[in-house]
């Protein structure tokens, strides 16, 4: 288990629980009440942790190496139905967005999302879940195929942003980005949207349209990563806990700003200490979306999707 920084009291805690352990072990002695005890311990603490968590700290959660990410949600959600599909059919197939077609109760469903890796090796091919352009040119491509074939289209974002090399301007990053926004909109079928990790800058918006906008509790939706912000305002990173306050980027924060339309709980500790909890309660908030969002004529779906999002913000023309 890797801590972070704040959870430095409860890994003293667990250190000290496997020192009695061994203890025990070697002596051959009872020592479960002092390990039960210590559970006690360490659950009362991660209750009063992540009771009061700062929006730094969340951001902290939603970045950590044993979160679960695209992939196993769409695993579980489809029962391992899932068929990945690959190509923007003009350039290459980008690893960093992933997408497909699985089933959620037998139903078919298009699924789409930004994969980071799960190791060193695949967070290099993946570029941490950063698309270049062909990543959100193949991501249209299948939710056109899901409007042709009537299936509903799920997005999973998980991404520090649109990938900002240089090949990627010169193959057109912001236009890619931009129609997706624009082709979104008019997309006839319901699309579900749903933060699971990082939501930053349009690399997040580019599959973020949705009928239905959702978020993880640990996880944040931003223009911009508290560290970019820091360095702008500041002119280093010193600043990023404060500007992670400014910002207004907690689940909680866009619930109340009207932002999105709610909140799927973790357990407690966050997605890594009990994914296959996330991975219900996910699946759970999708199949309560959906036949509502079904039940809409695409005339309807996109007239409220188009409202839903013009409120949004102050703007004059």
């Amino acid at each position: 288990m890797i801590y972070l920084d704040f959870e430095r009291p409860i890994q003293e805690l667990e250190e000290e629980k496997i020192r009695i352990q061994e203890v025990g072990e070697k002596n051959q002695v009872d020592v479960s009440k002092a390990v039960a005890d210590i559970e006690a311990m360490i659950n009362e603490k991660r209750k009063q942790i992540y009771g009061s968590l700062t929006a730094w700290q969340k951001v902290q959660i939603s970045r950590h190496p044993e979160r679960p990410y695209t992939l196993a949600y769409i695993d579980y959600i489809t029962d391992g139905s899932f068929i990945e599909m690959h190509g923007d059919r003009n350039v290459a197939d980008d690893k960093a967005m992933v997408g497909g077609i699985g089933k959620i109760d037998g139903k078919p469903v298009m699924l789409i999302g930004q994969q980071k890796g799960i190791n060193t090796k695949m967070r290099q091919i993946r570029r941490f879940g950063m698309a270049n352009p062909e990543g959100y040119r193949k991501a249209l491509r299948l939710m056109r195929l899901a409007e042709k074939f009537n299936m509903p289209i799920i997005t999973l974002i998980d991404t520090p942003g649109a990938y900002p090399g240089l090949e990627a301007e010169e193959r057109g990053q912001g236009e890619a980005i931009a129609r997706n926004l624009y082709e979104m909109f008019r997309i006839k079928v319901p699309i579900i949207s749903i933060i699971i990790g990082e939501g930053a800058s349009g690399g997040a918006l580019g599959i973020g349209i949705g009928d239905r906008v959702l978020m993880l509790e640990n996880t944040w939706y931003s223009v911009i990563s508290p560290e970019s912000c820091s360095s702008i305002l500041w002119r280093n990173w010193d600043h990023k806990e404060e500007a992670a306050e400014a910002l207004k980027l907690t689940a909680e924060d866009m619930l109340k700003n009207k932002l999105i339309d709610s909140i799927i709980p973790e357990p407690e500790g966050g997605c890594h200490y009990n994914p296959e909890v996330c991975f219900e309660n996910v699946k759970k908030e999708i199949k309560t979306h959906l036949p509502v969002l079904q039940k809409l004529t695409p005339a309807k779906l996109i007239a409220k999707r188009i409202e839903k999002f013009s409120k949004m913000g102050v703007f004059a023309e």
